[in-house]
């Protein structure tokens, strides 16, 4: 038996602890969330008789005129892309609100989806809310989990308690890939993290005529009809959640997130989008470059001194790319600058629409052009993007021999496709800056156009603000304008510091001193850090226009032998004068600051990020190595599932089928790669679709006999990559076999999914693609999936 003093004692720091929990919430300060109940205003007697009601009166914790708030976030996109900051691609939206509010030139993100909108959401560094790198290369490593911590509250949770209604629309990617199954756990989906409602896709990556949607908690599927895109669909969604706000709320102020999925890839749009752009870009890159920094120039978007930095050696020139693939390399860009446009023109319509509603005047929009820079993932260009993703080598030709058998180049932008443009475009679009997207040691990797418009608050300027921002900086911004205090605790949980500091300082005032003093970058092992106008940076060894030979350059890497980079950036906008020869001392101090900001923030171990890359068998996956399904199992997220495409695994179906059955059986992954097993017209039809470029087939002579049949299709392969052997039996008897030459290491897709006696979402083969989702006529009565 324990003594009372040692009871006491043990238990003394958490009643103490309790004791200024509930004197701090009692305070009403905002400093502890959810405020503490607001006390009856009735007298309860005995009976009613002796009882008097009165309403208790909420009290008033916004100023009557809190704006509105929508954040805009556009995916994958550059400096140097848009006309309204120089470039070749129409954004008249983004330029509309620049000319009704004030534009940054040095505001940056983290160079990569996850951490940057983790960063955003939170107010805080990206590894110290778990998200050093994307949800699917997650590890456990603390900086790395891809899982935000309940000590890091979002600005929808805080808000909330504020009396703020929110919703978000579009791309989310902050849960870890294999918890976006329907057995969640869904506090880490996004109204788990504070939004009252989500309508969108969970993944990194989603068709834009296909896509794989949630509402709420709920896999919906969207309507296979003519013209649908899913960035359309986000205005429609977007702007009936606002009109049952107003029916609903209307004296509430609300908090909107709008993520499209574009411009990331696919790079899927319509025809008559990107043929606006026929031609404009039959020069290349090098000069489209040239005429982009010269235009940046003349409209002051860029200091008169900056220089335009050179192509790194590691990227094709445009005049070597051979005259036979430049039509496919063209038409890539144009695909692309459709997409963007248009994705603007639906951010415009959401904008008219809060003029029509009467909301405009008091909302606040924060319109961040690219959660990092513009994408290189494309490598030589693509019409498969996670061809990159798995590491698997191929050649131009090789995409232009499939392309060919797919339409030729009208099939780019289409659902036939998923099309990614030449890494030289991506290096182009982040004009006058170096490197692209993945690099967090250069600007093109990290700095995005912003604009900041707000009719009520902030007086319309064209000079740009060329303050050191963060996106980590927006929590702050909103709490100082919206006048909430920084929550020490919320729901229970002590809560980390924020790492953001405000901006809005900078509404009134181009030419006001900047307040970000440091801010650490770092995705991959390429890592950087910022310090009063200095910046030290080091490339780290990805190379993201040349995926495939990542694998090479990781076994070289040697970290305390890289070469540093320094830059003052209060005299070199973009970063071309490395003074690291010259400046020792100095680059010295900001090596060392580099390594604080890294142990305060869980950064360590430099380069988590590349964990499943040098250790691939730890990449996230279904911890079970059997499994038993039915018809009922449908929308199971890829990273989930079994790995029928990269494992040995044997696939047991028994069924009960009718005369010429038809109807896919099972089928993991989408258009752009994938396997399925289906039958037509009682023939049994195994195919697998090596990301476009490859397709390997199985089918039986003859159509089977109706009635009970049991289904084996064994898979050996000796290691993802690998060739593969797929045996077809029926009831005991090979009927059919095939040698898949390659496989895909990875995974098919980001969001498609294992599905049962159906193929929902894109369709995994041609031969059924016009008759989706193909649901099988017959029964199915049990299917097993064995490791071997």
């Amino acid at each position: 038996m324990f003594s009372r003093p040692f009871i006491a004692a043990a238990w003394l720091p958490l009643l103490l602890s309790i004791a200024a929990t509930t004197a701090s919430a009692q305070s009403n300060d905002g400093s502890v969330l959810p405020f503490p109940p607001v006390p009856s205003a009735s007298h309860a007697g005995e009976t009613i008789l002796e009882s008097e009601m009165q309403w208790r009166e909420q009290p008033q914790r916004l100023p009557d005129d809190a704006p509105n708030i929508l954040i805009v976030l556009i995916d994958d996109v550059g400096f140097g892309q848009t006309d309204t900051f120089g470039g070749e691609i129409h954004t008249p939206t983004l330029s509309r609100l620049a000319q009704e509010g004030v534009s940054y030139n040095r505001f940056h993100t983290t160079s990569i989806c996850s951490p940057t909108r983790a960063a955003l959401l939170t107010g805080r560094n990206h590894h110290r809310v778990g998200n050093g790198t994307i949800a699917e290369r997650a590890s456990d490593f603390d900086g790395y989990t891809g899982v935000i911590p309940k000590s890091s509250a979002t600005l929808p949770e805080v808000l909330h308690y504020y009396g703020y209604k929110s919703a978000a629309f579009g791309k989310w990617h902050n849960t870890p890939a294999n918890q976006t199954t329907a057995m969640g756990p869904f506090d880490r989906w996004p109204t788990g993290h504070g939004f009252d409602y989500f309508y969108g896709f969970l993944a990194g990556e989603t068709s834009q005529y296909e896509p794989r949607l949630y509402e709420n908690l709920d896999p919906i599927e969207p309507p296979q009809e003519e013209g649908y895109h899913l960035t359309e669909d986000m205005v429609d969604k977007a702007m009936a959640w606002l009109k049952r706000h107003q029916a609903f709320s209307p004296d509430k102020p609300f908090l909107m997130y709008w993520a499209p999925g574009a411009v990331h890839g696919p790079h899927h749009v319509f025809s008559e989008w990107a043929d606006k752009y026929q031609g404009k870009f039959d020069d290349g890159w090098d000069a489209y470059r040239e005429r982009v920094f010269k235009r940046q120039k003349q409209l002051g978007w860029i200091p008169a001194n900056t220089k335009l930095t050179p192509r790194p050696d590691t990227l094709a020139a445009w005049d070597r790319i051979p005259e036979s693939q430049r039509a496919f390399q063209r038409r890539l860009m144009e695909v692309f600058a459709g997409f963007a446009e248009h994705t603007d023109a639906q951010v415009g319509k959401l904008v008219d629409g809060l003029e029509q509603l009467g909301v405009r005047e008091n909302t606040l929009i924060f319109y961040i052009w690219g959660d990092n820079g513009a994408s290189a993932e494309g490598q030589q260009g693509s019409i498969s993007e996670v061809l990159a993703q798995n590491n698997i080598p191929n050649t131009v030709e090789q995409q232009i021999v499939a392309l060919d058998q797919l339409g030729g180049l009208a099939a780019l932008g289409t659902s036939k496709t998923d099309n990614m443009y030449h890494a030289g475009w991506a290096w182009a679009g982040a004009t006058p800056l170096q490197s692209t997207k993945l690099v967090a040691a250069h600007f093109g990797g990290t700095r995005n156009p912003m604009v900041v418009s707000w009719p009520k608050g902030i007086q319309p300027d064209d000079s740009p603000r060329s303050q050191f921002h963060h996106v980590n900086d927006i929590v702050p911004t909103v709490y100082d304008i919206v006048g909430v205090p920084e929550p020490k605790t919320v729901n229970g949980y002590e809560q980390d510091p924020i790492d953001g500091v405000s901006m809005a300082y900078s509404f009134a005032d181009a030419n006001a001193k900047g307040r970000k003093k440091t801010q650490y970058f770092e995705n991959n092992a390429s890592r950087g850090v910022y310090h009063d106008g200095w910046f030290a940076c080091t490339f780290g060894p990805f190379l993201p226009w040349d995926t495939p030979s990542t694998a090479e350059r990781l076994q070289a890497w040697n970290p305390s032998e890289e070469k540093w980079e320094l830059y003052n950036l209060e005299n070199d906008f973009s970063q071309a004068n490395d003074l690291a020869g010259s400046e020792p001392g100095q680059l010295a101090e900001m090596k060392q600051l580099f390594l604080d900001e890294a142990k305060e923030n869980k950064v360590l171990p430099i380069g988590g990020g590349l964990w499943t890359r040098f250790h691939p068998e730890d990449v996230i996956s279904s911890p079970y190595t059997s499994w038993r399904f039915d018809a009922t199992t449908q929308r199971m997220p890829e990273f989930t599932a079994p790995g029928l495409g990269k494992k040995s695994n044997v696939v047991t179906i028994e069924l009960d089928a009718g005369a010429n059955a038809s109807g896919v059986l099972y089928a993991l992954g989408g258009s752009s790669g994938g396997l399925t097993l289906y039958m037509d017209e009682g023939k049994l039809v195994y195919e697998y679709n090596m990301l476009l470029l490859e397709r390997y087939r199985a089918e039986t002579s003859e159509p089977l006999s109706p009635g009970e049949h049991t289904i084996e299709v064994d898979t050996t392969l000796a290691k993802p990559g690998a060739p593969a052997t797929v045996i077809l039996k029926v009831d005991g008897e090979e009927l059919a076999r095939t040698i898949v030459e390659r496989t895909v290491p990875l995974a098919f897709t980001a969001s498609e999914t294992f599905d049962v006696g159906v193929d929902l979402g894109a369709p995994v083969s041609l031969d059924y693609a016009e008759r989706r989702p193909f649901e099988f006529d017959g029964t199915i009565k049990q299917v097993t999936v064995v490791l071997k």
